[in-house]
């Protein structure tokens, strides 16, 4: 029995400890318990919570959990040294460098050593091998969120913390350590001291996030993929274009159910401990533009490198030119922070480009002004112009090569075959199913989603409890046996 134990709370590689799995919400139980039970005990509390995110983590990535500790201590001291130097001076910018240095050396030898190797390799007409690094679960989030806090208090925008562990909860805090929201420390630090009050809004509202993120990650994500995504993406030449044309609105479904579940979880599970995160995802696939779609999709990312790369790139107060570099070059990161692969960076390079032009239409052709809101038919063309952008975009952000990602466009323009369409309903009915679910949950309106919150907070916690036993009994009816990590967990 304690042997059994022992091993399931090992850390496995092919089992990392995440949000939909049964282990997680029995841990769940227990520490939430203990967690208010120190409600009033607030150095306790700290060191409890601080605690079980090293264990969570080290679930997720084993003994690289000290990776945590290396950029908490390492920015923590840092941060302190160039709160005392006067404003922007050259020892204030010599300690930021060595801040950024850390932190995105790290990131840099975990995530990046063997496509920069391979790159050198080729110009030299080499045959690489990849070494052997293994890549930690999350250690993008957790280093840009530290990076945020140091180069706040370089520009003078955030003041340092003075206790150490309150820094080490804010970087390690579990809900959203591997897979964001990315959040700012000047929005969660005033929260740490506070005594965790769970409002019944905030009950429900926790209820409600955990419960769709289930469904979202679970039930239409998790099933999709399994039974029809990854196999065409595995080889779109054994299938027609028409498949793969439905494997990409299947995957840009999936990516963002996957995603925004995740997302939605982490902020239920902060809101039941008493702290809130900001949206992560606001319907995004309604974006009449690509600067729309941007403003909604992983927002906090999205925001990130706007006030981190393209503001310290000079934005738009360099020209106009200037400001188009600055737009690709900004996504062109965004898109290699994505992962180390050209399909990454052509990704990233579509976006910025559409970005660019975007800009450059509305402003100098049409001359809108940045209130332009557009109706009717136009409106309606401009969503669709929008989605169908990104999803071709995401052809190259899922395939791992990018001869795949031309062969999958090749079956779409000269393979169709559209007289397969009911053959392909009937045999993938129950896919079928759930991607129009998803989308139609997508798009409904925002007021329709308040409904069941409200329901949920006049049911009180008998039938808050009774909706979560419903989506977890639906969850496990149509897991699969092998559990599903994160997209996001990748980066």
């Amino acid at each position: 029995m304690i042997d059994k134990l022992i091993e399931q709370l090992t850390y496995h590689s092919n089992d990392p400890l995440i949000f939909s799995t049964s282990l997680f919400l029995f841990m769940f139980l227990g520490f939430t318990l203990v967690y208010f039970l120190l409600e009033k005990k607030l150095t306790m509390r700290l060191l409890f919570v601080t605690a079980f995110s090293y264990y969570f983590y080290y679930k997720s990535s084993g003994f690289y959990f000290f990776l945590l500790a290396v950029v908490t201590l390492s920015d923590f001291f840092l941060a302190r040294g160039i709160s005392r130097c006067e404003s922007k001076s050259t020892k204030a910018k010599w300690l930021l460098f060595l801040s950024l240095l850390v932190d995105l050396g790290l990131l840099g030898y975990f995530k990046y050593t063997n496509f920069f190797a391979k790159m050198i390799a080729d110009c030299l007409g080499n045959n690489f091998q990849p070494w052997d690094i293994f890549l930690p679960v999350g250690i993008s989030f957790f280093t840009f969120q530290s990076m945020s806090y140091t180069i706040d208090i370089y520009r003078g925008q955030l003041k340092p913390v003075n206790s150490l562990l309150d820094y080490a909860f804010y970087v390690s805090f579990f809900p959203q350590l591997v897979a964001g929201p990315i959040v700012r420390a000047r929005d969660f630090l005033p929260q740490i001291r506070r005594v965790p009050e769970v409002t019944s809004e905030m009950m429900s509202k926790g209820v409600y996030f955990i419960a769709i993120g289930l469904i979202k990650k679970c039930i239409i994500s998790d099933y999709i993929s399994l039974n029809f995504v990854d196999r065409v993406f595995e080889d779109p030449s054994l299938y027609s274009g028409i498949e793969n044309l439905l494997s990409v609105y299947g995957y840009t479904l999936q990516i963002y159910c996957d995603f925004s579940g995740y997302s939605d979880m982490a902020i239920g599970i902060a809101l039941l401990l008493g702290f809130r995160f900001p949206q992560n995802f606001d319907t995004p696939y309604i974006s009449t533009s690509v600067t729309e779609f941007w403003r909604r999709w992983h927002m906090s990312f999205s925001t990130w490198i706007r006030d981190y790369i393209y503001i310290s790139l000079g934005g738009n107060r360099k020209g106009k030119v200037r400001t188009y570099v600055n737009l690709l070059v900004t996504m062109l990161i965004g898109g290699l922070w994505h992962g180390a692969n050209l399909n990454f960076v052509v990704w990233g390079a579509m976006h910025g480009l559409a970005l660019a032009c975007h800009k450059f239409f509305s402003s100098e052709v049409l001359h809108h002004d940045k209130h332009y809101y557009s109706h009717g038919i136009k409106r309606l063309l401009a969503i669709l112009i929008t989605f169908h952008f990104v999803c071709f975009t995401f052809i190259f952000f899922r395939n791992v090569s990018f001869d795949k990602s031309m062969l999958m466009i090749e079956q779409m323009c000269c393979n169709m075959h559209f007289e397969l369409l009911p053959g392909i309903f009937s045999g993938y009915m129950y896919v079928m199913i759930l991607i129009l679910l998803g989308y139609v949950m997508h798009f409904i309106p925002k007021t329709w989603k308040q409904i069941p919150v409200t329901i949920l907070q006049k049911g009180g916690l008998a039938v808050q409890c009774l909706a979560l036993v419903i989506v977890i009994y639906l969850v496990i009816q149509t897991k699969s046996s092998e559990i599903q990590p994160f997209i996001y967990f990748q980066f």
